[in-house]
């Protein structure tokens, strides 16, 4: 059985409306994950979400790498600017999917988290395939889920899953963990933008046993 353990990382000082540990009754690996997990602050639900197994159709993908987008005046957030029909799912509610497109090529998969009304959420930046094969390397021939555009590729998304849950009823669906991995920590990619507090806040974190080819010497063990 599975409960899923309290982060343990440090939460910046600036950020005091971060929840408790979500502690949901005992269940089976199978279930998906439920929409209360996800009602939490972006940097909790990140670190849990590193070893969690998304599925489509036949295909099923554990997470390795992820990158945490919180509310409080993140400057790196998509929603920094306010609400837009882009980012609207973004704000909520949480457990659902924001999806948007990247230089008008990558389908990014992002993880709506914290409370109705508040922009934040999980960029999901790697993956490794556990399920599916045939169908993944269809799509990425190299095997190779290491980047947030080819998770979209691997997992075939569409701009359409923007705003579908992932707790049942939409085409992904997210699964609890199996174990609990040892978690790497470092920077965010490409948020020039943000300020220098945020564009170095160790918010982007992997799965050691996985690491990101991108920005490796980066991250480090907290």
């Amino acid at each position: 059985m599975l409960r899923y353990p309290a982060a343990t990382m440090m939460i910046h000082p600036m950020y005091h409306h971060v929840r408790p540990p979500y502690r949901p009754p005992q269940a089976p690996v199978f279930d998906p994950l439920p929409a209360a997990f996800y009602a939490r602050d972006a940097l909790v639900v990140a670190e849990e979400l590193l070893g969690a197994e998304i599925v489509v159709a036949d295909v099923r993908v554990a997470i390795t790498e992820v990158e945490a987008y919180r509310a409080g005046g993140d400057t790196a957030n998509h929603a920094r600017m306010g609400r837009t029909p882009r980012n609207a799912p973004m704000w909520g509610p949480p457990g659902h999917a924001y999806v948007y497109l990247c230089y008008g090529l990558h389908r990014m998969l992002n993880v709506v988290t914290d409370t109705d009304g508040v922009a934040s959420a999980v960029l999901v930046r790697g993956a490794r395939c556990i399920e599916g094969e045939a169908t993944f390397r269809q799509r990425r021939p190299d095997g190779r889920a290491d980047g947030p555009g080819r998770v979209g590729v691997a997992l075939g998304l569409e701009l359409a899953s923007s705003g579908t849950p992932l707790f049942g009823g939409g085409p992904l669906v997210i699964h609890p963990r199996r174990t609990v991995p040892s978690v790497l920590a470092g920077p965010r990619v490409g948020i020039d933008y943000a300020t220098p507090e945020h564009r170095e806040a160790p918010w982007r974190l992997a799965d050691a046993a996985f690491p990101p080819r991108v920005d490796r010497r980066r991250l480090l063990l907290p």
